[in-house]
């Protein structure tokens, strides 16, 4: 290697430095501005719903990031800075911001120009146009201070605290913002040991996890009310062992929501139990339930109406399943299909070997891949009834502890094409309203542990997409914990009558076409492009 080319390389390695120093601090610029959106006025903001409150300043950079390399847009944290800097000084109500989607339509009006050669003093000037261009894509929550807030919040009450029960608790912990949304208020449970040591050992499972890691903030027993406060948020550990045991009111808790995630009871006659009890008013099973409605949020939830007092949540397949059935019927109908589960194992198989009531469960779980049944595809039927009769669906429990996969095995109505089939999935995952559902992944590593605490019900690996004429293989990935736990949340809210609008309304993409995934690849390239010639012209500068 020659000198010159040594010293090239030298001032190449440090501009690439200085242009990550200067992304961290407008990062870390956010945070203040982010933190006030929330607390002050219920505003999640995102980028590309990808969350980006109580996120870390690396966290905030890799959003940017994953939306440049796995969904192919150009967006940069220079351009929601700026956005950022102008949406903070507006009074707004509570909603769903995407700073990313807000990014892409006012660079298509032509703003947030030179925003990547300008510095941080410069991108928080007030800007007349960007105050203009907000006020009309936000035209609704602009003004409108705390109109949609409830003056209290609604309370909640968790019957069970194991697997999904906790994961739900740190989602409600995280979701309390100011205070008026839904409120975790107790946590029922049968003890175990003595009092004291049965509580301390529960809160120390809320807040470690060997799966999804630490509890995200702060949390402290509070032994003399029998309780944790979490992140500011007091929760009572009620000890009862059965539902009858138990007087709510006498803890202050009223008109409550009951989320039961035991699985005792799957039907309208157990559960109503609950409803027996001063302080309760509805109740949500996490389990498939029998003869209740089985909701899949996001696909099926407009069948619940004001008068139902117990509702389920369906499973954590049939939640990961059913949004993408529902989106590909509808596009291209579906004539017939398998469901194959591969399903991580789960505290209902055995550590080692010994007695189950079911067939080959009994077997070590950590140590085989276990052939068993799965409810899925009927439970898919009932929230789609128009595939009655067309899916079937088996499973095999495998040793991970969290992340399953399903594979559709689909023959639809018509022919197509693997191209057109993903490009159609990327954009139903980034513009239709089943975004919060549906993920989609290009990406040619990707494995089970990388979609650990995604929020999305199903992912789709675009890559393993197979296409045979009519025939269609898709492979879907989805955290059978967590990101069922975000159903759980997303439907306890719609019976709450809690639910922000997501910004902005206006649709970048017009309809759901594979033109538009073509042009944001191009566009992307060209950026790219432009990128690496900057950085050859710095170098060039610099020597």
């Amino acid at each position: 290697m020659s000198a010159t080319t040594s010293q090239e390389m030298d001032l190449l390695v440090r501009a690439k430095y200085q242009e990550f120093r200067q992304n961290e601090e407008l990062a870390e610029g956010m945070i203040p501005q982010l933190g006030r959106l929330y607390r002050d006025h219920n505003v999640i903001c995102l980028v590309y719903d990808r969350t980006l409150v109580n996120a870390s300043p690396i966290n905030i950079l890799k959003a940017h990031e994953f939306v440049r390399k796995e969904l192919q847009i150009d967006v940069h944290v220079h351009e929601t800075f700026r956005l950022l800097s102008v949406v903070s000084k507006l009074d707004l109500s509570p909603a769903r911001l995407d700073l990313g989607k807000l990014a892409v339509l006012a660079k298509e009006e032509g703003l947030l120009k030179d925003c990547l050669s300008r510095t941080m003093e410069e991108l928080t000037l007030p800007s007349a146009e960007l105050d203009a261009f907000l006020r009309v894509h936000l035209s609704d929550l602009v003004g409108a201070g705390h109109r949609h807030v409830q003056e209290r919040g609604r309370d909640v009450v968790l019957y069970g605290f194991g697997r999904i029960g906790r994961l739900v608790a740190r989602l409600l912990i995280e979701k309390a913002g100011a205070g008026d949304k839904l409120n975790l208020r107790a946590v029922v449970v049968r003890c175990k040991t003595k009092q004291m040591d049965d509580l301390r050992k529960r809160v120390s499972l809320l807040s470690l996890d060997s799966v999804h890691g630490p509890f995200r903030g702060t949390i402290e027993l509070d032994e003399e009310h029998c309780g944790f406060v979490a992140n500011g948020v007091l929760v009572q550990m009620i000890y009862a062992n059965r539902p009858s045991e138990v007087d709510y009111s006498k803890y202050g808790i009223h008109d409550a929501l009951l989320i039961d995630n035991t699985g005792m009871w799957r039907d309208s006659k157990g559960l109503r139990q609950h409803l027996m009890l001063k302080g309760i008013s509805k109740v949500l099973l996490t389990a498939p339930g029998s003869d209740i409605k089985n909701i899949v949020y996001g696909a099926n939830e407009d069948m619940i109406s004001p008068d139902d007092e117990i509702i389920s949540a369906a499973s954590c397949t049939t939640n990961a399943i059913v949004p993408i059935l529902k989106l590909i019927d509808a596009e291209y109908g579906i004539e017939s299909g398998h469901v194959e589960t591969i399903h991580s194992y789960t505290n209902d198989q055995n550590l080692i070997d010994n007695y189950h009531d079911k067939e080959r469960r009994g077997r070590s779980a950590p140590l085989n891949m276990v052939i068993t049944e799965t409810g899925a595809a009927k439970a898919a039927e009932r929230a789609l009834p128009q595939l009655k009769g067309k899916l079937t669906g088996s499973a095999v429990r495998v040793p991970t502890p969290t992340v399953s996969l399903a594979i559709l095995c689909l023959n639809l109505n018509q022919a197509v094409d693997k191209e057109s089939l993903n490009e159609f999935m990327r954009e139903s995952s980034l513009y239709s309203p089943l975004q919060n559902q549906i993920g989609y992944s290009s990406s040619m590593e990707a494995v089970s542990s990388d979609f650990v605490g995604n929020r999305n019900t199903g992912i789709v690996d675009s890559l393993a997409t197979t296409v045979f004429g009519n025939r269609v293989n898709l492979y879907v990935w989805y955290d059978n914990e967590f990101g069922y736990a975000c159903q759980v949340v997303r439907v306890i809210q719609h019976m709450a009558e809690i639910a922000h609008p997501r910004y902005p309304k206006k649709s970048i993409s017009a309809s759901v076409s594979p033109s538009f995934a073509r042009k944001e690849r191009g566009k992307h390239a060209a950026v790219a492009a432009k990128m690496h010639r900057s950085s050859q012209a710095t170098v060039a500068a610099l020597v």
